[in-house]
């Protein structure tokens, strides 16, 4: 299997919770081999519709590291606060 992708789209509902939530989410990817490869706010629907204005995303070893990371206790201890701070859609694609 090759590289896994985490793809989410973002609605920001308290941008301080929103700051705290990012700044948090780095280190609890990195022992999964994860690394954040941008966040971008949307510039445009080019076909479709699209409700979130955010977007992140980020590249992990493979679907297994991807899904540990995402089932860490580090990680889902940030859950209650990403419900805080923003409306999220986390989707994870393989590459």
């Amino acid at each position: 299997m090759g590289k896994a992708y985490l793809i989410g789209h973002i609605t920001v509902k308290d941008a301080a919770k929103w700051d705290e939530y990012r700044s948090r989410v780095p280190a609890t990817m990195a022992p999964w081999g994860g690394e954040l490869i941008f966040r971008g706010t949307l510039a445009t629907v080019l076909a479709g519709e699209h409700a979130h204005s955010g977007v992140v995303v980020g590249s992990f070893p493979d679907a297994a590291a991807l899904a540990g990371w995402h089932a860490s206790a580090a990680y889902q201890a940030l859950i209650p606060l990403r419900h805080e701070a923003a409306d999220v859609v986390l989707l994870a694609y393989d590459a």
